[in-house]
């Protein structure tokens, strides 16, 4: 019973570190969103269903966790639906449009998503560590040190952030996420 009932907080309870883009980056635990839920489509709480993204109830948090989500789980066009709905001017959204256009291979583009992300919140080491693993993948690696030092100087030492752009350039390959 335990077990279930930390399963389905975890589930549905924003992940603290997610809006900091700094702390805790483990793999999102799955839910009903991309567990049932067609493209277009998001596991609403409070109707327990899934339904069309503009009559969802859930709050921004959620829908960013969902966007994560989808992200994880290799559904762009799904997460970019949400993110479509949400804040431009939010750091995060920008950072997550950013990922996507770089895991699809378009880096001037997510450059400039990661750069407008950088222009709300000059601390999201987030964007900092995606915009330098982009520069890993290009074979930028005096790009990416200088993003890692940037981490560095804005209290992002031992985050995940740091860590994965560390690994990325002493591996010389870019995320798998």
């Amino acid at each position: 019973m335990r077990i279930v009932l930390a399963a389905t907080f975890f589930a549905y309870t924003p992940i603290m570190g997610f809006a900091s883009g700094a702390r805790d980056f483990t793999p999102p635990i799955s839910t009903k969103t991309t567990e049932e839920c067609a493209g277009g489509f998001i596991f609403d709480l409070e109707t327990q269903a899934c339904i069309g993204l503009y009559q969802s109830t859930n709050d921004d948090r959620m829908m960013m966790n969902a966007v994560r989500e989808l992200a994880y789980d290799g559904r762009y066009a799904d997460a970019r639906a949400i993110l479509d709905i949400l804040n431009p001017n939010e750091s995060m959204v920008q950072t997550y449009y950013g990922f996507m256009a770089c895991k699809l291979g378009d880096f001037d583009v997510s450059t400039a998503h990661y750069t407008a992300a950088l222009i709300i919140d000059p601390n999201n080491t987030l964007a900092l560590s995606y915009m330098g693993q982009g520069m890993v993948e290009r074979g930028n690696l005096a790009g990416a040190r200088i993003q890692l030092s940037e981490i560095r100087k804005r209290g992002g030492r031992q985050t995940w952030p740091e860590i994965a752009l560390r690994m990325a350039i002493e591996r010389g390959v870019g995320p798998s996420y």
